[in-house]
């Protein structure tokens, strides 16, 4: 029936959502360290195995994610920013929207991001994430500039972008770490800082 994968989608969603909201709960009231994945399972009102299947990553994907959307958002970035509009500034507005760089955090979103910054296994599943990104920024990259992919140079660039966040997230002023980053990374890669490289 045309509506059965309707319905199953938004199962899977529902109970994706069910498992992340009990861990944030436990992990908020008992701290991370304490809480295992069965506690977390039995909150959500399902099994274990069930918990893996949807996070594979267990205790820090619950949180985190697995890193597909961070991918799928961070290339888009760069390839759907407005005519016109440099490389560099459509990655730093992207970061800009992301975990406690983004001004406009709803407070669920500002506990989450607290946490993370607060537990060094969440901090360094996060890192690893953005890190994780470096041969797709690579590749988009390349695309937008009509290079190779195996320039070592946009390897580079790409490495140093995704570290920014972990680097902001460590910085007492957010913000400010980010535009020194970008600043800094205008004065090595100056094509993509200029306002005609444009998209092709």
């Amino acid at each position: 029936m045309p509506q059965t994968p309707g319905l199953r989608e938004r199962k899977k969603a529902a109970t994706r959502k069910a498992l992340s909201d009990s861990a944030l709960e436990l992990f908020l009231e008992r701290g991370y360290d304490r809480v295992t994945v069965a506690e977390i399972a039995r909150r959500a009102e399902t099994a274990v195995t069930t918990l893996f299947t949807y996070f594979p990553g267990g205790k820090e994907a619950l949180v985190l994610g697995d890193g597909a959307e961070r991918e799928a958002s961070l290339t888009a970035a760069v390839r759907e920013r407005p005519e016109g509009t440099p490389v560099l500034e459509a990655l730093r507005g992207f970061l800009a929207g992301r975990g406690v760089l983004d001004r406009d955090r709803d407070p669920e979103h500002r506990r989450r991001t607290d946490l993370v910054l607060s537990t060094p296994a969440l901090r360094a599943y996060a890192r690893t994430l953005w890190t994780g990104c470096e041969d797709a920024l690579t590749r988009v990259l390349a695309e937008e500039t009509g290079r190779s992919p195996e320039d070592t140079s946009l390897r580079v660039l790409a490495r140093f972008v995704l570290e920014t966040p972990d680097l902001a997230g460590a910085s007492p002023d957010p913000l400010g770490t980010l535009d020194t980053v970008f600043r800094h990374l205008a004065l090595g890669w100056p094509e993509l800082a200029a306002s005609r490289m444009m998209k092709t």
